[in-house]
């Protein structure tokens, strides 16, 4: 018996699965420990533990509220609500424009014009070097000081009005209209993909490349135009009461200047994976595109692109992660997301940190994991089938 148990200790497999579990024992008996320490703690000082808050009066009112109903007789259940819609608004902002920047940004770096090429370096040696939180404080005291009080706010066609407080624009009125417009955008979008793949396909098989741009303006923008007008949907516009105005969609100075700091910051990190993906590209093929007639243009969108994007999405997926997670530093323009309104003012208020914390981390962790499952599909698509 004894030796039996010998010889099981000296096997590699047994000894390797013993320490494992061993491992595990330790971790779980600390981690109680410290969590019946800190319910100790938290018993002791008298303060209030578990969820019940998130159904109190929030008693505070949010300046950003784009969908969401919400006042101060809200609970705090709903105001985390309104802060993750704001933080995934200015995450899906950025990550927008920061793409497209980057794409643009990145290509320019290996142009044939010196003034452009050097004018790309430039721009990625200046903005990748200066703390992101510089930045947001930057372009927020420049919109502050560029544009004028709402009593002069730039107009546009005295339905969109510009000003230091933010930009104002008509919004829907809710109602049947609405979800009409809502229902023929969304079929506009999938009749559109239907067709792209159609379209895609008969390039596959004959080489013969159909342009799909009159079915995306008739489908995604002039269809959901016409049922608007036809269905006699209506419009809520900003009115100017008192000193600031009223009605309609307010997007906040704050937001403007933490959705376009993120963009430019995290566009020149996005513009160096475009570079190298680029570049990573054999010259053949660039060769073999121009000796088929392709122009530049063509070669570099059919070609260069989708061979380039294989090598750059990774670093990219790190990219957007980054954006989103540092879309937390509104807090030092006041643009209320979550950080702000739930770890910041709900934190305050009922003075629960360890709840408020993980609940915060949480939600950034799983719009982390969505980003990051949605692009490593789109990434496994990218691949060359059969590698």
């Amino acid at each position: 018996m004894f030796t039996k148990l010998k010889s099981l200790l000296y096997n590699n497999e047994v000894r390797a699965v013993l320490f494992q579990i061993l491992a595990v024992v330790v971790i779980a008996y600390f981690a109680y420990q410290a969590f019946d320490n800190m319910m100790l703690n938290i018993e002791q000082r008298g303060i209030r533990s578990g969820f019940g808050f998130l159904n109190d009066e929030a008693g505070f009112a949010v300046n950003d509220n784009f969908f969401l109903e919400y006042s101060p007789a809200s609970t705090n259940l709903q105001a985390f609500y309104v802060g993750i819609v704001n933080t995934l608004i200015v995450a899906i902002t950025g990550i927008f424009f920061a793409s497209v920047l980057g794409l643009i940004v990145g290509i320019s770096r290996l142009s044939s014009n010196y003034l452009i090429r050097k004018m790309a370096t430039v721009y990625i040696e200046v903005f990748r070097n200066i703390p992101i939180l510089l930045q947001i404080l930057f372009w927020y005291s420049m919109a502050l000081s560029a544009f004028p009080s709402p009593k002069n706010s730039i107009s546009f066609f005295d339905s969109i009005f510009l000003n230091s407080r933010g930009l104002y624009l008509p919004r829907p009125v809710e109602g049947v209209e609405i979800y009409l417009v809502l229902a023929s955008f969304i079929i506009g979008v999938v009749s559109y993909i239907f067709i792209k793949r159609r379209s895609n396909k008969k390039h596959d098989d004959t080489g013969i490349e159909t342009n799909t741009t009159p079915y995306f303006a008739g489908l995604v923008l002039l269809l959901p135009i016409a049922v608007y007008f036809a269905s006699g949907a209506q419009l809520e516009y900003p009115v100017l009461k008192g000193f600031n105005f009223r009605g309609g969609v307010d997007l906040s100075i704050e937001f403007f200047a933490l959705a376009f700091a993120l963009s430019i910051y995290t566009a020149t990190y996005i513009a160096e994976a475009i570079r190298s993906g680029i570049e990573s590209v054999d010259n053949g093929q660039k060769e073999a595109a121009a000796a088929m007639g392709l122009t530049q243009t063509q070669s570099l969108r059919l070609v260069v692109l989708p061979q380039a994007l294989r090598v750059a999405i990774p670093p990219i997926i790190n990219q957007y992660l980054n954006l989103t997670k540092n879309s937390s530093l509104a807090a030092a323009v006041g643009y209320t997301e979550l950080v702000t309104i739930f770890s910041g003012t709900v934190l305050n208020v009922v003075g629960q940190a360890i709840e408020i914390i993980i609940l915060t981390m949480l939600v950034y962790l799983a719009i982390s994991l969505v980003i990051s499952l949605i692009l490593n599909i789109f990434n496994k698509k990218m691949q060359i089938k059969g590698k």
